[in-house]
């Protein structure tokens, strides 16, 4: 009784199996500490066997030089694939230290081992929404399905022109942006109005003392107007898992 064992095959699926491992370290919502690196581990090789019959069809089997080159090309494209998700999902997590910053909660800031995020609270709060979301509306999987397309977009082997995915990054970190302000900025400017009042009505009775109200005032119109953020959160989440898997199909 004799086995054969198709080399080339096993080298496609090692391959794929490296890129995904590297997606899932960085990319959000597979990068909480909450998953274990076995579990990382174990998930990607599932995934690789999943695209097999894709990765293995156009696949060439090199010489061991070869094939340590593509091993650490797999690496870097997956990170920049993930890295790529991440810039995009950092859009609320973005909104959440803005609305911080304005409602002065910055001074309360931490670093949180487990999202591996340093913020105050609601940038944290904003970002475990959002995970929370993800994974109840089943967004996961569609981000899942984008770095699958990705092998498409990106052959095993076939290289990667580093102009596309430069384009892209820059795209993503713009629209990042955007995005937060998009997101905290009616709660940042009704913030502000409320600065601007309390120096108008300084000004006219400076004996008030109306900034030392500031603080407290700010933080109720924080905490009462945060509610309409969180309305809309699963919109937002929704936007952002689109335009993940547009950057992941969209790199060539």
């Amino acid at each position: 009784m004799s086995f054969t064992i198709d080399f080339g095959w096993l080298e496609a699926v090692m391959l794929a199996s490296v890129r995904m491992v590297a997606f899932l370290v960085i990319a959000p919502p597979f990068s909480s500490n909450a998953f274990p690196i076995r579990i990382k581990a174990v998930l990607s090789v599932g995934l690789a066997l999943a695209v097999a019959p894709i990765v293995s069809t156009s696949y060439v089997s090199p010489d061991l030089g070869g094939f340590v080159l593509e091993l650490i090309l797999e690496v870097v494209v997956g990170l920049l694939l993930g890295f790529l998700v991440m810039v995009v999902f950092s859009a609320i997590q973005s909104a959440g230290n803005l609305v911080d910053l304005f409602g002065g909660f910055q001074l309360a800031q931490a670093f949180d081992p487990q999202m591996m995020i340093n913020g105050a609270q609601f940038t944290r709060l904003f970002q475990m929404t959002a995970l929370v979301l993800l994974f109840a509306s089943n967004g996961y999987q569609f981000i899942i399905g984008g770095l699958t397309r990705s092998f498409t977009a990106i052959p095993i082997g076939g290289g990667i022109d580093f102009a596309a995915p430069m384009k892209v990054l820059t795209d993503a970190v713009g629209g990042m942006l955007l995005s937060s302000l998009q997101i905290a900025g009616p709660l940042i400017v009704v913030l502000f109005l409320a600065d601007a009042g309390l120096g108008l009505l300084t000004r006219v009775a400076p004996a008030l003392n109306a900034f030392a109200l500031g603080f407290p005032i700010k933080i109720l119109i924080t905490l009462t107007l945060a509610s309409t953020v969180f309305l809309a959160m699963p919109h937002i989440v929704e936007a952002v898992t689109g335009d993940s898997i547009e950057a992941l199909v969209g790199v060539r």
